[in-house]
């Protein structure tokens, strides 16, 4: 089903990688590639165009600007706080934390697992070598211009001394817990008490605790977003209708925990849904569109992997034997890479092959998957770890950029599906109040015939791992009558009906 594409990479640099994070800059996608031990890589992409835009490479931002403002002492120029060649990053998000309207970027800097908590005997300690980046854009283009002029590491600020992360963990996502459209960033700790970074006033401080979210434990994904039902699937959304973003956060050693948004403050209700799944090692998490219901994907590392249809109650078990076979699982995502309008389910596994099935069918018997072969993308011999799924080229179908965290640096992978041009497409942006991506936000896509299809935002998913914040809607022959977007506040919904396909529709925050 996937063929290479690798020839929309600048080079074919070998990169020790863990996490994939994608945002929008000036109508452009910008791919941030975790580097473990090296350099980070920046990448700019195409903006949506019903024209096509198959065939334009990625554009090596840090390579721009390196060319642009390098000088002896600093041979990376403006890119230096972006590439970061000295860290160690696993984790990466984006999102608008300080309210201006563009979303910065964190980078989760961990050096090797405190095995001193399993072995008192064991070197080394809990904290890690590298503090995080929280990288503030400045210089930001308008539309169609170049990348930023460089970025900002906020916590290389002296005030933000306190508001350092030296502690080891693994996952990153973006959160808007009261849904004012300002965000912070969820970190996961090891050992070690999460951490939820906010900005105020170009100050950063850990609000974990004030919140509930100072969980300990190993959590190694977290999934952000609405898991409570959003919308009835004929279509109909009721006007006083909206939702909260909540948390699952995989875990290792231990139950994965269900944090459920009551307004601000977060209660774990993973018992009572049926998610804690206390066997296995919790890796990649993501949302699935079931057809007649929303879905939650969970891998693990060498145990049962999970698919569980979320409702009102407590949560069916429907995994399908091909995507429950134990594996080194790392990422789990969801999207319809062949805009048939049907979201596939892409699984990366460290070393063995990579797996990808379709959704073949929905019914009271629960939805039906067939394993497909997914080509070159199989990598039956690469330690594949984080993945993405983004309209790179500006084609309006999705392309999968996959990244390798084996111990010697391999080149990155992208492969997307070939001959989807007869199929429409509808690409749905929403935005918070700032004029942000409203990332948490369920967009609804009601057709004039056939079944109800539904979006959230990604905040964080995957394993390590953010995807694009776009709701991407694959087609087939058919037409939309309406789009309805339900943003994290608990109460504002708007609706587009009859949107043109084939386009990059913005939706901005009512009012």
């Amino acid at each position: 089903m996937l063929a290479d594409r690798t020839d929309l990479l600048p080079d074919r640099t070998p990169v020790r990688a863990t996490g994939v994070a994608v945002s929008t800059l000036a109508g452009a996608p910008h791919v941030l590639v975790a580097g473990h031990g090296e350099a980070n890589r920046l990448f700019r992409g195409a903006p949506a165009d019903a024209t096509g835009g198959a065939g334009e490479t990625l554009v090596d931002v840090v390579g721009e600007l390196r060319a642009a403002t390098a000088s002896g002492a600093n041979p990376d120029g403006e890119g230096a706080p972006v590439a970061d060649p000295d860290g160690r990053a696993v984790g990466v998000a984006a999102a608008d934390v300080d309210g201006d309207g563009v979303e910065e970027w964190y980078v989760h800097n961990a050096g090797p697992f405190a095995r001193s908590v399993l072995d008192p005997d064991a070197e080394g300690g809990l904290g890690s070598p590298q503090p995080d980046r929280l990288l503030d854009p400045h210089g930001v283009p308008a539309a169609g211009d170049p990348s930023p002029d460089g970025w900002l590491d906020l916590l290389a600020d002296g005030r933000n001394r306190r508001g350092r992360n030296l502690r080891v963990g693994r996952a990153v996502a973006a959160l808007d817990r009261t849904g004012d459209g300002t965000y912070a960033f969820l970190v996961t700790g090891d050992a070690s008490p999460a951490r939820l970074q906010a900005v105020a006033a170009g100050s950063v401080t850990d609000r974990a605790s004030a919140v509930g979210v100072d969980f300990l434990g190993g959590g190694r994904s977290v999934l952000a977003g609405p898991v409570r039902p959003a919308a009835d699937r004929d279509g109909d959304v009721p006007d006083d209708h909206g939702v909260r973003m909540d948390l699952l956060l995989g875990m290792e050693r231990g139950p994965n925990l269900l944090l459920r948004n009551d307004g601000g403050g977060f209660t774990d209700f993973a018992p009572e849904v049926g998610v804690s799944d206390t066997h296995g090692d919790a890796r990649g998490a993501a949302l699935v569109d079931l057809g007649d219901a929303t879905g939650l994907a969970l891998g693990t590392d060498g145990d049962r992997n999970r698919l569980w249809r979320l409702g009102d109650g407590r949560a069916v078990d429907v995994t399908p034997e091909p995507f429950a076979e134990p594996g080194p699982v790392r990422t789990v995502l969801a999207g319809d890479l062949d805009n048939d309008g049907r979201e596939e389910l892409f699984v990366t596994c460290h070393g063995t092959p990579n797996r990808l099935l379709q959704l073949a069918g929905t019914g009271h018997g629960g939805p039906t998957w067939e394993p497909v072969d997914p080509g070159p993308a199989a990598e039956p011999d690469r330690p594949s770890m984080g993945a993405v799924a983004a309209d790179l080229d500006g084609d309006g179908a999705l392309e999968l950029l996959v990244a390798h965290g084996g111990p010697e640096a391999e080149p990155l992978a992208v492969y997307g599906a070939p001959g989807v041009a007869g199929n429409d497409w509808l690409r749905v942006r929403p935005r918070t109040a700032h004029g942000a991506p409203a990332r948490g936000a369920v967009v609804t896509l009601v057709p004039e015939d056939g079944r109800v299809q539904r979006r959230v935002v990604d905040a964080g998913s995957g394993y390590c791992c953010q995807g694009e914040p776009v709701a991407h809607f694959g087609l087939g022959d058919g037409s939309p009558r309406a789009v309805r977007v339900a943003w994290p506040d608990g109460e504002t919904t708007a609706t587009v009906d009859v949107p043109e396909p084939n386009q990059m529709l913005d939706v901005p925050f009512p009012g």
